[in-house]
C-alpha cells in the first residue's frame, strides 16, 4: 500500500535558444502527514509495490499535473509514461491519456510523453506511439544512451526528443574516459535524425557547457531550478542563463585563439621539417622538443597515403626512428581527405578532429601538409594534453 498524498512537482526546461522556460517535467511526489515531501520514483522500480497501486498513483499524478498545467500561460509539459501501462491497453480501444486530455481541456500539442523504458512488445508500443503522435502529442525517449542494445527500438519509435541518460551525461561532462566522445556521437545522431536533445541533471556550469557543446535544445537541472510545487515566471532564469551562455561563448573563443596559436606553430614547424628532410632527415637534427612539447611524432607519406618514412618519436629524452609502420597506408583515415582537398601549390596546414591514439592511448589531432609539389604528405601527431 502506498502511503502519503500524491502530488505533482514541476521542474522547468530551459530553452537554450532564448534562456526562457519553455516547459516543465511533471514529477511524482508524496506528502506525508508530518509535511515531508518525498519522491515517489523509487516505488516505480520496487518490485514489492503492487502493480495496481502503481497504476492508480500514476494516473492520479498525471491528472493532477494536467489540471495544474491547464492554467499555466504556455509552454509544454512532459509526462513519464511506462510501456508497462501501454502493454495493458486493448487494441483499437480509446487511449486513456487522450481521453484525459480532452476531459481536462488541454491541447495535445502542449504535451510530451516521455517513454521511460523500451522493454516489452515493440510493435504494440510503436502502434500506440503512432496514435499519440497523430493526435498531436510529441514523443521523447528517456535515458537515451543507457541501454546500448535498445538503439534499434529507439529508431523504431522515431521520437521527437531524446533525453540523455543522466549518469552517462554527468560522466561525459566531467571529462573522464571515452564517454564524452560517445555522448557527442549520440547527440550528432539525434541531430541528423531531426530530434531535439534534452540534457537533464545539469548542476554545474561545466555540465551546462557540455550540454551546449552537444547541441542540447533544452537543459534541466538544479543549476537553474529544483522541482517545485508551483510554476515559475517564463523569464525567471533568463538573466542567469544569458550570463552562463556568454561565459561558454567566451571559453569557446579562447579555445579558438589557442587553435590559431597552434596553427601558427605548426606552420613554423612544417617549415623546419621540410628543411630537415632536404638536409638528410637525421633524427638528432629534428627541432628541439622543448619548443614543440605537444609533438608526438612526425612521418612522411606519398601522395596516396602510404608511409615512406619511419615514425620519428620523442622517447627517452631523444628523437628515435620507429620503422614498424613503413608501407602502411593511411588514406582510410578521415583527415587524409581533408588534407588531400587542400593539395596544390597553395596547400595549407590542416588539422584533423580530436581522436584517441591507438598506440599511446592519448587524445590527439593529426596535422598535415603536402610538399614537393604535392608528391609527398608530411604528417605530425599532436598530444592534446600537452597544449
Amino acid at each position: 500500500m502506498i502511503t502519503g498524498q500524491p502530488l505533482p512537482y514541476f521542474q522547468p526546461l530551459i530553452d537554450t535558444a532564448t534562456g526562457r522556460i519553455a516547459g516543465y517535467e511533471a514529477l511524482a511526489r508524496l506528502r506525508h502527514d508530518d509535511g515531508r515531501i518525498v519522491s515517489a520514483g523509487p516505488l516505480f522500480t520496487d518490485p514489492r509495490t503492487p502493480a495496481h497501486d502503481l497504476l492508480e498513483l500514476d494516473r492520479t499524478i498525471r491528472k493532477l499535473a494536467l489540471e495544474r498545467f491547464r492554467d499555466n500561460p504556455g509552454g509544454f509539459l512532459t509526462l513519464n509514461i511506462s510501456p508497462q501501462w501501454i502493454g495493458q491497453l486493448q487494441p483499437n480501444k480509446p487511449l486513456p491519456s487522450l481521453q484525459l486530455l480532452a476531459e481536462i481541456g488541454l491541447a495535445p500539442e502542449q504535451i510530451v510523453f516521455e517513454i521511460t523504458e523500451l522493454q516489452g512488445d515493440i510493435d504494440q508500443l510503436r502502434e500506440v506511439v503512432k496514435r499519440y503522435r497523430e493526435a498531436g502529442i510529441r514523443i521523447a525517449i528517456d535515458d537515451f544512451g543507457a541501454g546500448y542494445s535498445m538503439l534499434d527500438r529507439v529508431l523504431a519509435l522515431e521520437p521527437d526528443i531524446l533525453k540523455l541518460d543522466i549518469q552517462l551525461f554527468r560522466q561525459a561532462a566531467s571529462g573522464n574516459g571515452n564517454s564524452g566522445d560517445f555522448v557527442r556521437a549520440l547527440a550528432l545522431m539525434a541531430e541528423k535524425s531531426g530530434c531535439w536533445i534534452i540534457a537533464e541533471g545539469v548542476e554545474t556550469e561545466q555540465e551546462l557547457h557540455f550540454a551546449l557543446e552537444c547541441g542540447a535544445r533544452y537543459v534541466q537541472g538544479y543549476l537553474f531550478a529544483k522541482p517545485e510545487e508551483n510554476f515559475l515566471p517564463e523569464r525567471a532564469v533568463e538573466a542567469q542563463f544569458s550570463a552562463l551562455r556568454d561565459h561558454y561563448v567566451s571559453s569557446k573563443l579562447a579555445e579558438r585563439a589557442q587553435l590559431a596559436k597552434l596553427r601558427a606553430q605548426l606552420t613554423e614547424l612544417f617549415g623546419l621539417l621540410n628543411n630537415w628532410l632536404s638536409t638528410g632527415a637525421r633524427p638528432e637534427d629534428l627541432p628541439a622538443h622543448a619548443n614543440y612539447p605537444w609533438l608526438l611524432r612526425c612521418f612522411l607519406c606519398d601522395a596516396h597515403g602510404t608511409q615512406i618514412s619511419p615514425n620519428y618519436e620523442w622517447q627517452q629524452e631523444r628523437w628515435q626512428a620507429d620503422p614498424h609502420y613503413l608501407d602502411h597506408n593511411w588514406s582510410w583515415r578521415p583527415y587524409f581527405y581533408q588534407i588531400l582537398a587542400e593539395a596544390g601549390e597553395d596547400s595549407r596546414v590542416i588539422l584533423s578532429n580530436r581522436y584517441r591514439d591507438a598506440t599511446t592511448n592519448q587524445y590527439c589531432m593529426t596535422s598535415g601538409l603536402f610538399i614537393d609539389n604535392s608528391r609527398h604528405l608530411l604528417l605530425v601527431d599532436i598530444d592534446l594534453d600537452a597544449i
